[in-house]
């Protein structure tokens, strides 16, 4: 990596060398034209003198433009930051302006005027030295824009390839979550426990076909949308347990107490089914007797935490988890393109017991106006 920018660097300074000295070879002969155009006729030496000037202030702009970009990455303007960045480049503009004025006047004391002949040099150069001053912070202000500019199009850039990476592992979610909906057997689990139920209970049976219905259209209605109030996933999540406990019968005791506080917050689409699907295969199943899982969310240190806990086997090697299966894994990784590392996915047993307690938190700053 650091090879790559020691090339980069390298050949930004090859294209910026003829850049800057075709810059100060025009801008040299704009000062010979000036002073020919107000009848000031000078001899070839001080032609050199005026070229020569120009071409040295402008040169320094070879190494005065890539740290300008530089600090353009380093720091990215927005509309909530502006006032800490004027604070930031305004003393840099001045100082980069003021190396450019002083610098022809530095390579001329060195290699061309003797440092004797200063006090009476320096007088006569005040209004070049103002001028080249104020074209330097032209200038630098040109440069800001233009690195400005292109960082606000590689943050554009960046947010497509996020989205565009967010929808795809959306629709594999949502694909998954209709995978497993039309599975023949979760079907035929379901249905046959509502034809059981016609007997015996009409009144559960048709609650079960609502359910079932609400849980197709809820899951429908929510394709493409990357993110859904904290109140709307609790609400899938009412409806797909209430399937699978026609499946578990009394087998099945759930739990869901959500804070009042957190309803309203956003949270990845179809980001919970898949860990409480989890919970259900790998803890519920294998029992026989009594299972139970509770969710919880609430707020917590600044944190939506999440937590999902069963009193299944639980799992023995909880560093492999993630391989244990697909559901999980790919939580993690669109958690991880949601949040980037602000966030945290947490295994352990709850309250020391068996069985398995999952636990996200999430960050609050996206909140869904309420109302």
């Amino acid at each position: 990596m650091s090879k790559k920018l020691f090339v980069n660097r390298r050949l930004q300074i090859l294209l910026l060398l003829p850049f800057c000295l075709v810059l100060g070879l025009i801008d040299g002969f704009r000062s010979y034209t000036s002073t020919y155009h107000d009848g000031i006729f000078y001899g070839s030496e001080h032609i050199y003198e005026m070229i020569r000037w120009d071409v040295v202030g402008w040169l320094i702009w070879v190494g005065l433009i890539p740290l300008t970009l530089w600090l353009c990455n380093r720091f990215p303007l927005n509309k909530n930051n502006w006032i800490y960045g004027v604070l930031i480049f305004l003393p840099l503009g001045l100082l980069f302006a003021a190396t450019r004025a002083i610098f022809p006047v530095l390579i001329n004391l060195l290699f061309f005027e003797p440092f004797a002949e200063l006090m009476t040099w320096l007088p006569g150069k005040i209004f070049i030295l103002i001028t080249d001053f104020s074209i330097g912070l032209v200038f630098f202000a040109l440069v800001l824009s233009f690195g400005q500019a292109v960082n606000y199009y590689k943050r554009l850039r960046e947010e497509e390839v996020r989205n565009s990476k967010l929808e795809a592992q959306l629709s594999r979610a949502e694909l998954q979550a209709l995978k497993m909906q039309l599975q023949p057997h979760f079907l035929f689990n379901v249905l046959n426990s509502i034809a059981a139920l016609q007997a015996e209970n009409p009144a559960t049976a048709r609650e079960m076909t609502v359910r079932l219905g609400d849980f197709l259209r809820m899951t429908l209605e929510n394709v493409g949308v990357q993110e859904v109030a904290v109140e709307k996933e609790i609400e899938m999540l009412r409806c797909y347990l209430e399937i699978e406990k026609i499946r578990f019968g009394n087998r099945l005791k759930t739990n869901i107490n959500v804070s009042p506080d957190v309803l309203h917050f956003r949270i990845p689409n179809l980001i919970l089914q898949p860990l409480v699907e989890n919970a259900i295969t790998h803890g519920i199943a294998p029992v026989t007797e009594n299972g139970k899982i509770d969710i919880r969310a609430n707020r917590e240190n600044g944190w939506l935490k999440v937590e999902i806990a069963d009193n299944g086997p639980g799992i023995a090697d909880k560093s492999n988890i993630f391989s244990s299966g697909v559901g999980l894994s790919n939580t993690r990784a669109r958690l991880r393109q949601f949040y980037g590392e602000n966030f945290r996915f947490d295994f352990d047993a709850p309250n020391g017991h068996c069985g398995l307690l999952i636990t996200l938190r999430l960050p609050t700053k996206r909140q869904i106006p309420s109302g």
